[in-house]
């Protein structure tokens, strides 16, 4: 295959890999003060929208696997892709609580059945031998970039259309605003489907992939490595969860208003492109669980600075740490799915194994923004923030240990 055609397929791959999440997370994430007002939610009943995803995506971890191991990764993610992008336009109709509830619930289905093992194994594949960091690492960061362009054009959407007085009681101008970004971010899902169908071919990337069979997560399930990647990426994707939190904190602790507590959040989003296309780099040169060692170490570090107060009372403090704990976070969640080779599991049965990992490595889909939202409503002001933390810091120090153990308890497979 030509070399500019890998990069195009490589690129379909990271638009769609970030376009298919941006309806249920990132808006959220760069949005969640807005979100709150125009859908007159709180942190917790939003944490239980995150909670049906969450349930419907493990089961759908499952299930999607051995599916990506035996179907066109190409059909399975358009037609993700185009089945999110329909629940993101009803969004935009701002229904009730409950309707919101089922989207969510949908949407873990149409994202995870479907798209993202076929998302890992398309990619594992395009790295080869050589550049598992390489590939993971442009995936992750050409998803951050992706996240940060879309984020940044729905930033610039969203405060030219916004009232003057941001703070004043929920108007007519804010949910417009609103809901013309959620119309833009569904039409870009939409269209990522289209280049995905047109650009990727039928059959991934030209390997031939044989059947896998349930009875063979029996044998994958048996092996220790499993499990510590399991909870390496459990560790990894309650730090990810917690930048949810990062716009609010800017709002609430920060006392940034609506519009510059989303440039927080938009911020985020590049910071997540620039360190994962580094550490993917770093983690070829080196190793992928080194890297992931030393920024485990970096994101409990930053936690406990706001969980001890020492930086929360300076803004250009908060900054520089929240920077810090963004590094940590975004780098180990770059180079996860690296270990897979790294610990030398079958590429044939690779989106069975990502389906396994992943049912363990993905529970915080169901209980971190529940707990997140009891933290932050029963602990309102600094409390709640700094308890919020707490958990980044303990997450954090458990998969410091565990990827310190990985290497010693990895097999030869």
């Amino acid at each position: 295959m030509k070399k500019s055609r890998r990069y195009i397929i490589l690129f379909c791959l990271i638009l769609a890999g970030e376009a298919i999440f941006f309806l249920p997370f990132v808006l959220a994430r760069i949005f969640r003060p807005t979100l709150l007002i125009v859908f007159d939610i709180s942190n917790m009943e939003l944490g239980t929208w995150f909670s049906a995803y969450g349930i419907v995506a493990l089961v759908s971890y499952f299930f999607g696997g051995p599916l990506a191991d035996r179907f066109p990764v190409r059909n399975l993610m358009a037609i993700a892709l185009w089945l999110t992008s329909l629940g993101g336009f009803y969004m935009a109709f701002i229904p009730g609580k409950e309707v919101m509830f089922g989207i969510y619930a949908f949407w873990g289905l149409t994202t995870i059945f479907l798209f993202w093992a076929a998302l890992i194994r398309a990619t594992r594949e395009w790295g080869g031998d050589r550049f598992q960091g390489r590939a993971f690492g442009w995936l992750e960061g050409g998803r951050g970039f992706t996240a940060a362009m879309i984020g940044t054009f729905s930033l610039f959407l969203f405060s030219g259309f916004m009232p003057e007085q941001s703070n004043e009681a929920l108007s007519a101008q804010r949910i417009n605003a609103y809901k013309l970004v959620i119309v833009a971010a569904s039409g870009i899902t939409f269209l990522s489907g289209l280049l995905i169908w047109v650009f990727v071919p039928k059959i991934s990337a030209g390997s031939n992939y044989s059947k896998v069979r349930f009875k063979n997560m029996k044998e994958i399930m048996a092996k220790p490595v499993i499990w510590m990647l399991s909870l390496i990426i459990l560790c990894a994707y309650v730090g990810y969860k917690i930048t949810d939190v990062f716009s609010l904190y800017a709002h609430e602790i920060l006392e940034f208003n609506e519009v510059k507590a989303a440039g927080v959040g938009t911020f985020a989003l590049w910071m997540r492109a620039l360190v994962a296309i580094i550490a993917g780099y770093l983690a070829d040169k080196t190793r992928a669980n080194k890297i992931v060692t030393v920024c485990f170490a970096l994101s409990f570090t930053g936690g406990l600075m706001i969980l001890l107060g020492f930086v929360n009372e300076i803004v250009v403090l908060a900054l520089i740490n929240l920077v810090f704990i963004m590094a940590g976070i975004y780098a180990v969640r770059a180079l996860y799915f690296a270990l897979i080779s790294e610990a030398k599991l079958s590429l044939v049965s690779t989106g069975t194994i990502v389906g396994i990992i992943s049912v363990v490595g993905f529970t915080p889909d169901i209980f971190m923004s529940p707990l997140m939202g009891v933290l932050l409503d029963n602990n309102p002001g600094i409390r709640g923030h700094q308890l919020v933390f707490l958990v980044l810091s303990s997450f954090s120090g458990f998969g410091l240990v565990i990827s310190l153990l990985f290497n010693k308890l990895k097999e030869v497979n």
